[in-house]
């Protein structure tokens, strides 16, 4: 275990020196107008929590938060290889949620993920003012095609989205979520499982479920 540990500090090391190149920045558009069904509706600008540069974490931040995640002892050898048989269990796993994300972040491509989470979180609300509320600020970050952080669904789906706005319900992005599902399922989720972050995290459980096995 500690030779593992070793080795991700080097790799750390080897990051630290060599990255150089500065960390992006997404400005939301100046403008506030936003056409849903052949009218306009100015929307104030959300809460200063709404991103309005979002960073993407380099290597070193990488490697330290799977250090983090190895030394903090909450990552089991089975849990680490459930995500590589089922993105289901992965994207159902608080821990591999968060380590998709960073993933994800470094592809800048977090928004996918972004979007169905807050798909999800809108599933679950039943008033209808929050509903409506939730249901805005979703299109503004993902939907809208002014937004820094759009994603990818088909033509078709998005001109339902914006006919739907005027009587916004809970499920009104389902089509676009399972797009976007997909999307991760097919394109992100092979890379994840392929890249040195998940490989690292697979091998730090591995030898730590060896250690354990043998001390029993």
């Amino acid at each position: 275990m500690a030779s593992h540990r070793t080795q991700l500090r080097r790799q750390i090391s080897q990051a630290s020196n060599d990255s150089s190149s500065a960390r992006l920045c997404r400005r939301r558009p100046n403008t506030c107008c936003f056409c849903w069904c052949c009218c306009c509706s100015c929307l104030t600008v959300r809460n200063e929590d709404r991103h309005d540069c979002s960073k993407t974490p380099s290597i070193i931040s990488q490697m330290e938060s799977l250090q983090n995640h190895e030394e903090s002892g909450i990552l089991s050898q089975e849990e680490v290889t459930a995500w590589s048989q089922s993105f289901e269990q992965l994207l159902k796993n608080p821990t591999g949620r968060k380590i998709l994300m960073e993933f994800l972040q470094s592809e800048h491509s977090d928004e996918n993920i972004l979007f169905w989470l807050a798909c999800e979180k809108l599933k679950q609300e039943d008033d209808k003012a929050t509903i409506t509320e939730m249901a805005k600020s979703i299109y503004l970050d993902y939907i809208s095609i002014l937004s820094p952080k759009e994603v990818s669904i088909d033509a078709s789906v998005r001109e339902t989205i914006n006919k739907n706005m005027v009587m916004p319900t809970a499920d009104m992005f389902d089509e676009a979520q399972m797009q976007i599902y997909a999307l991760m399922h097919r394109d992100s989720y092979p890379r994840f499982l392929n890249s040195p972050m998940y490989k690292s995290l697979l091998q730090n459980a591995t030898a730590s479920g060896n250690a354990l096995d043998s001390k029993l």
